[in-house]
């Protein structure tokens, strides 16, 4: 007599809350447009090969994976055991997706429910959003904001200077910093003392979320791992670029192996462009499908035509409003490509050219401008800043290491058109198919290709008031509210789905060792 076959099983081991509580089905079946759910079942042949007839495991409904593409999708159906009902073989053909092509649920029942509840949400930024000036200081007030709007509970752990009391309600902690070796104006922190762990504990948080790369995301990812929480990484600077600019070259290959050990132990992480995305991916620096975009944002009041000023136009231009006016926001540091500017304007001796904002590298440019229609306002803020963007002409990007390139959307926003690069994530915002219509691209380094597409806007007022209205209209489609929803609600549940399936991975070999110990019954198929 045979011995009849038995195949354990053991829910415990798939990732948690992927099925719903639902009627079963013995058929898979593709979800229609109707519903975002669908039943599929695992049909089994015994392992007996004196027996063919097939045995059927049928899977309850689950919420159906989002995939990229078609092709995804059709490698997602081919998640079944199958054994050929023709074939008398005990040998059977399994056939299943990659670990790294199977994206999270983003509608878990269980952790989609989370949604409509308050979050607890730590985020660790560095140097502070509140008080270093840089690309991702409107991206985390807005998104600070938004989370309380959400009314999600939130705690911001940054460097200690410039903190305020209060901000939308979030609770601030600042941590004791230094500053940057190579980089004096930037400072850095671990936030790892006690009194930042026990208050992080206290807070109890869901989810922990970190700007990266940095000193302070390795403190909240010990705090992270300490706690037993998922952690959120977002990569805000492209270190690797700037290394060679700044200080040795020999570093760039240490770096990279810092930044991966980072977004390895991460549960997720956020780009702010597909350009960096790839990047990351090209240097696998994590599985492709934990590597997710935080969609762009502006605040599209607070830059707007509207804030035109005849005055302001008349301090940019050094007192001749009539003339071409090129402006530039942003940092002044070496790694933002400046001097490429200094090769335009040899070329334009009609055009002024005025630089808002400040940096390390601002003594060099004014001496490098020395003689020449160029105007260094510092920094300027508010209402000031935003005068300053609609007031010029045509607003110049040369920097090849914008992970976005933020400034590029407040001056759109603004009204006014931009030339930008083509590198970086500057082709996010002005993607090829709209290049010449919101914007103009040029190619890296390319003096000849970047003037091609300046002049006519700087001499042309019809060309440019037109591009100006459609990079205004393309730029209020984007929101910061809508933006940290998608964080929220997407990227966060992704995050915790993924921390999760880790987490079940890890207690495997105590499952198996637990199962030697104290064996459990086994299902019989007679």
């Amino acid at each position: 007599m045979t011995t009849p076959s038995s195949l354990p099983i053991n829910p415990s081991l798939s990732p948690p809350s992927l099925f719903a509580p639902s009627s079963t089905t013995p058929c898979y079946s593709k979800p229609s447009s109707r519903s975002s759910s669908s039943s599929f079942s695992f049909k089994v042949s015994s392992f007996n090969s004196s027996r063919t007839k097939p045995i059927f495991l049928n899977c309850k409904k689950f919420d159906y994976l989002r995939v990229n593409s078609e092709k995804s999708r059709k490698r997602l159906e081919g998640l079944v055991v199958r054994d050929s009902d023709n074939s008398r073989q005990s040998n059977m053909t399994i056939s299943e997706v990659r670990e790294d092509e199977v994206e999270a649920p983003l509608l878990d029942p269980e952790i989609n429910e989370n949604n409509s509840r308050p979050r607890r949400i730590a985020l660790f930024v560095e140097p502070s959003p509140f008080s270093y000036v840089s690309g991702y200081k409107n991206r985390f007030q807005n998104f600070i904001k938004y989370l309380r709007e959400m009314g999600d509970e939130v705690m911001v752990v940054t460097t200690h200077e410039g903190v305020p009391q209060e901000f939308y309600g979030a609770k601030l902690i600042g941590s004791r910093s230094f500053p940057c070796p190579w980089y004096q104006k930037v400072p850095l922190s671990l936030a790892l003392s006690p009194r930042i762990i026990s208050e992080v504990a206290r807070f109890k948080p869901d989810i922990i979320h970190a700007s990266s790369p940095g000193i302070m995301v390795f403190g909240a990812l010990i705090i992270a791992k300490l706690l037993c929480v998922p952690i959120v990484m977002s990569y805000h600077t492209h270190v690797p670029v700037y290394i060679p600019r700044y200080t040795f070259s020999w570093l760039v290959k240490p770096m990279w192996l810092v930044i991966k050990f980072l977004h390895r132990a991460a549960d997720l992480t956020l780009v702010p462009s597909v350009a960096i995305g790839k990047d990351l991916e090209a240097a696998r620096v994590t599985a492709a499908n934990k590597i997710r975009i935080w969609k762009k944002g502006v605040d599209s009041e607070s830059f707007h035509p509207r804030f035109r000023s005849s005055e302001m136009r008349w301090r940019l231009s050094n007192g001749e409003p009539d003339k071409p006016l090129i402006v530039h926001v942003g940092r002044l540091g070496v790694e933002k490509s400046l001097d490429f500017l200094k090769r335009v304007m040899d070329r334009l001796p009609e055009a002024r050219i005025a630089f808002i904002g400040d940096g390390p590298y601002r003594e060099e440019l004014e001496k490098m401008f020395t003689g020449m229609p160029a105007v260094f306002t510092g920094m300027l803020l508010g209402e000031e800043l935003s005068q300053a963007y609609a007031s010029g002409d045509v607003f110049v990007m040369p920097s090849e290491s914008e992970t976005l390139g933020l400034v590029v959307l407040e001056a759109m926003s603004s009204g006014i058109p931009v030339v930008g690069v083509r590198a970086g994530g500057i082709p996010d915002i002005i993607p090829e198919d709209q290049d010449g219509k919101i914007g103009y691209l040029f190619n890296p380094g390319d003096l000849d290709d970047c003037l091609s597409k300046l002049e006519p806007l700087l001499y042309n007022q019809e060309l440019r008031e037109t591009m100006g209205q459609a990079a205004r209209q393309e730029m209020e489609k984007y929101d910061w509210r809508a933006a940290t929803r998608t964080i929220r609600n997407e990227q966060y549940n992704a995050a915790i789905w993924f921390w999760r399936k880790k987490r079940a991975q890890l207690l495997r070999p105590i499952q198996w060792l637990a199962k030697r110990i104290f064996p459990s019954a086994e299902v019989n198929y007679s």
